[in-house]
């Protein structure tokens, strides 16, 4: 059991304080990479039996951590799994991903999505209060959720998409029928949030992933405002818990991020990190960037581009990570290197200096 008076390192750096090291973790780090999880994928094959079923995901969540003893252990998941709560029931096939049948197209449709029930939610609950005990305070809990505008994209696309026509077609014919549905989840998501962190969580990660399909004045418009008003309902009752937005192809709105209210912004790896951290500003946290294909690489260019990546970063307000998730094929002996290195940035970069 973790000493009681210990915080762990990715918290620490999370609220401020300036650490030895930069904690390290990886986006879908429980995930098809690990051996571990696709036998466990076979025993269990509908995803989501496997991220509600309680103790199935408690045990997936964890697989990493027994690994490679990562500075964050999150919540195995989706970022659908609270929109049935709302009553947008969904699916997720295999070999296609999220499917929600009907997609939101209608204002009768939005009329009828209510507040979020928690009580269709308790699983998640379970699985954070048991990963807090199972670390305790030797990593970091991470609770995530969806952003408004992307889940409003999967409920009214239906499924993945590559071109956002159709929410975009609502957006720009029938924008007050969209801001009803985004302000209908944003304000969903800020409960969700806070049952997160009421049973667990330690920092929570928002991932809006398709904001970066938006032209800076559609992000403006369709994406910033309800980040902003999840984080302000989040901030009013639990201020201090670190929260974390990613968004995917970032690089056009990053500035726009930071005026989100969280208080690190995730940087995907089309940026560099000095340059990333310049856009920003000092007082903003950074998370990333290191591109997942590096991980196909040779264990010495795999330790070169943590190094860099750390060393531009700097020493203060940094969480190591990649810039999007782990790849499915990556292989898992590299993770473990990635890990390692990571851990020993500090004392590699002084060898080198």
């Amino acid at each position: 059991m973790a000493r009681l008076s210990q915080v762990p390192y990715l918290l620490r750096v999370a609220r401020g304080e300036i650490v030895d090291r930069p904690p390290v973790w990886m986006m879908r780090q429980a995930g098809r990479y690990m051996k571990a999880y696709r036998d466990l994928r076979d025993k269990y094959p509908s995803f989501r039996d496997r991220s509600e079923i309680p103790e199935i995901a408690i045990e997936i969540s964890l697989q990493p951590w027994r690994a490679f003893q990562p500075d964050g252990v999150i919540l195995f998941s989706d970022i659908l799994t609270p929109l049935p709560g709302i009553g947008i029931p969904f699916d997720i096939i295999e070999s296609k991903g999220p499917i929600i049948n009907p997609p939101i197209r209608t204002q009768a449709q939005i009329d009828a999505i209510h507040p979020l029930e928690l009580n269709k939610l308790t699983f998640v609950g379970e699985i954070l209060q048991t990963l807090r005990r199972e670390v305790g305070n030797e990593s970091t809990v991470l609770g995530f959720v969806g952003a408004p505008w992307t889940l409003a994209a999967y409920a009214i696309e239906g499924k993945s998409s590559k071109n956002y026509s159709i929410i975009k077609g609502m957006a720009f014919s029938e924008p007050a029928m969209l801001h009803q549905l985004l302000g209908k989840i944003a304000d969903a998501i800020a409960v969700y949030v806070r049952y997160q962190i009421d049973n667990g969580a330690q920092v929570v990660q928002m991932f809006d992933s398709w904001a970066g399909q938006l032209t800076p004045q559609d992000y403006d418009t369709f994406a910033l405002p309800y980040q902003q008003r999840v984080v302000e309902q989040v901030k009013a009752t639990h201020p201090d818990t670190p929260m974390i937005l990613y968004i995917s192809g970032s690089a056009g709105v990053l500035e726009r991020m930071g005026k989100s209210g969280v208080d690190i912004v995730s940087v995907d790896w089309t940026v560099d990190m000095a340059e990333a951290r310049a856009r920003l500003g000092s007082q903003m946290k950074v998370q990333g960037n290191m591109d997942p294909g590096a991980l196909f690489g040779s264990q010495e260019f795999i330790r070169d581009r943590i190094l860099d990546t750390i060393k531009k970063a700097g020493n203060r307000g940094h969480i190591f990570n990649l810039g999007h998730g782990v790849l499915p094929e990556t292989p898992e002996d590299n993770v473990r290197f990635f890990f390692e290195t990571a851990k020993q940035a500090d004392k590699l970069l002084t060898v080198r200096a």
